[in-house]
């Protein structure tokens, strides 16, 4: 463990040609820190010329002495009860007929001994210790629900509040979701204020966008005044879970012209020639209601120690998850020596980076020590792209240190696969993220009531609830807050839904149909998951399922449980046929059963 002056060591084994693994387990979360150690086995080579030379009917007498002698060597790099052990196999041995002690000469518990006692000028140890992060389950397993917390109150127009949103509680629950995210709370930002769909102009009463952080009233430690007050803030808190579900806070290091941090700090932002400040730009768009922080000011020390403070101030009120906007755009030694710190004191805390960047710079954040990512799953649309994406995050190296978090949708992107789509559409997509990887999230409600109206040219919302109060029928029929619910039961019932890494893919004869299988290493719980991509039409097509690696013979008939739909089915031998449609299932989600 970091900072620890003992040292936990584990044998390495071979495994295959020039491959070395161990398995370590550990009972703590927390940072700690691994090296690699190497040396030639002496011993265990002797030992394996000692057998050869007996197969070959020739003479050990003089291999034996050799050994002896090894002992004998080991003595002096052994601690005082090593030595006592090593004296007796010596006196064993030295002397004795080569043929009668050989049993005893190529055990495994001499060479074990004699490797515990190894001189370690001979030992060649790693350069450098490797920081290794040990996380709560939650950072592999989870489901994300964000939702913006004003549009919940009960009267429509109105702001809604914390207090409004504890009447939610019971229903995200029995979605089954674990972590409810809320975009920022704080005090929002007045001058260039954007109107509803992201308008340059806005009008009085519309509420700006939350991502445009703090005015006259605070900063990035401050709430919202009309979504209550930070007692409020923390009994919601406190009621989510005791439902079993945290909050989740997004974090924006980036502050409105209004920001408190502007007038303490005018060195921390850039100021073009004409005094005024550099607000938020990517051509031809800009967002003249945010300022990006200049972290090359001089005074970084000072800024870093502040930023870090925002996230040590919500830790303090109960949050133990946070979703980064941006994290692509702040320096990476940044978020080393934040989350180092951080992560020393607060080992349970997660962080989600909101990173839809290029594929090496989202690796390296995740090695700086982000817990989870956004990905490319959103803009993934044939089954071909999907089996692609999944053999690049499921293969070494990236499958040790990168966790994707699947999202269908955010208030940000509404993306083609959903656009003007109907139900079957979401449900695919649904399944897809939930399925795929063990963490996901969906923005909700918009999700699961289906909302596929894009603002016109853009892959976004129409009448984006960012820049709007909205007022929810969470009831509209038709939604599939049901289905949701059904797959998240699924999802905690079956542990091996609960690994990315042990997922294959198997083939069809139908190109619409991505079918994906997920099996425990001891076979007992094998799921089997069928995805028709046409959400318009009904496709049919034979999968062939690998019975051999499924612990089944071929011949030997077996059960498919279809857990969405609650059907029972035998299949006999690899090839079988699967129909699936709008009309109809959409998607089946398979426990294979053995029939006994």
């Amino acid at each position: 463990r970091t900072g620890s002056p003992k040292w936990l060591e584990k044998t390495m084994k071979l495994d295959g040609n020039d491959l070395w693994e161990a398995k370590l387990s550990f009972k703590n979360i927390g940072l700690y820190e691994f090296t690699i150690k190497a040396w030639i086995d002496v011993f265990k080579t002797w030992q394996n010329h000692l057998i050869k030379k007996r197969e070959a009917g020739q003479s050990i007498d003089i291999m034996m002495k050799v050994g002896v002698k090894l002992i004998h060597d080991s003595i002096v790099h052994a601690s005082d009860e090593q030595k006592k052990d090593l004296e007796l196999w010596y006196n064993k041995l030295n002397g004795a007929k080569a043929e009668k002690v050989l049993d005893l000469a190529i055990s495994e518990e001499l060479c074990q001994l004699i490797n515990s006692c190894i001189d370690h000028n001979k030992v060649t140890v790693y350069e450098k210790n490797m920081p290794l992060s040990i996380e709560r389950k939650q950072a592999l397993f989870c489901a994300w629900y964000e939702l913006f917390p004003r549009s919940w109150s009960p009267e429509a127009g109105k702001h809604g509040t914390f207090k409004d949103c504890e009447r939610l509680l019971p229903e995200i629950a029995r979605m089954g979701f674990d972590i409810i995210y809320f975009p920022p709370i704080h005090p929002i930002g007045v001058d260039k204020r954007k109107g509803k769909n992201n308008a340059i102009i806005c009008e009085a009463s519309d509420p700006g966008s939350p991502w445009a952080v703090g005015n006259k009233q605070g900063g990035h430690k401050d709430i919202h005044p009309e979504l209550g007050t930070l007692q409020d803030f923390k009994h919601f808190v406190k009621q989510a879970g005791e439902y079993g579900m945290e909050i989740a806070l997004d974090i924006a290091f980036q502050c409105s012209p209004n920001h408190p941090y502007i007038k303490q700090h005018p060195d921390w932002f850039l100021w073009r020639p004409d005094g005024t400040i550099q607000y938020a730009e990517n051509p031809p768009k800009k967002y003249e209601d945010i300022v990006p922080i200049n972290f090359e000011t001089k005074d970084w020390k000072g800024l870093y120690k502040e930023l870090k403070s925002v996230f040590l101030y919500w830790i303090k009120q109960g949050v133990k998850v946070f979703r980064v906007d941006n994290p692509h755009t702040k320096p990476f030694h940044f978020w080393e020596v934040t989350f180092g710190d951080i992560k020393k004191k607060y080992p349970d805390v997660l962080f989600l980076a909101e990173a839809f960047t290029r594929p090496k710079i989202m690796y390296r954040l995740a090695k700086l020590g982000f817990t989870q990512s956004y990905t490319y799953f959103t803009w993934r649309n044939t089954p071909e792209e999907f089996v692609e994406y999944m053999e690049e995050l499921t293969t070494e190296p990236v499958k040790s240190f990168f966790q994707p978090n699947f999202w269908p949708n955010t208030p940000d992107i509404l993306p083609e696969s959903l656009e003007h789509k109907g139900r079957s559409a979401f449900i695919t997509r649904f399944i897809l993220a939930s399925t795929l990887s063990t963490s996901y999230g969906i923005y909700g409600p918009a999700f699961e009531l289906l909302e596929n109206e894009p603002f016109p040219g853009r892959e976004e919302y129409l009448d984006n609830e960012k820049y709007e109060i909205k007022n929810w029928d969470w009831d509209k029929p038709d939604n599939i807050k049901d289905i949701i619910s059904t797959v998240n039961r699924l999802r905690r019932e079956n542990p091996a839904l609960q690994d990315r890494n042990n997922i294959s893919f198997i083939p069809s004869t139908n190109a619409e149909f991505l079918v994906s299988v997920k099996a425990t290493d001891d076979l007992s719980n094998i799921i089997v998951t069928v995805v028709n991509f046409d959400p318009d039409h009904t496709q049919s097509g034979f999968i062939t399922l690998d019975l051999e690696s499924l612990g089944i013979n071929d011949g030997e008939p077996y059960i498919m449980f279809d857990l969405l739909h609650d059907k029972k089915y035998t299949w006999t031998g690899a090839k079988n046929y699967v129909e699936l449609g709008p009309e109809g299932a959409i998607a089946h989600i398979f426990r294979l059963h053995k029939k006994y």
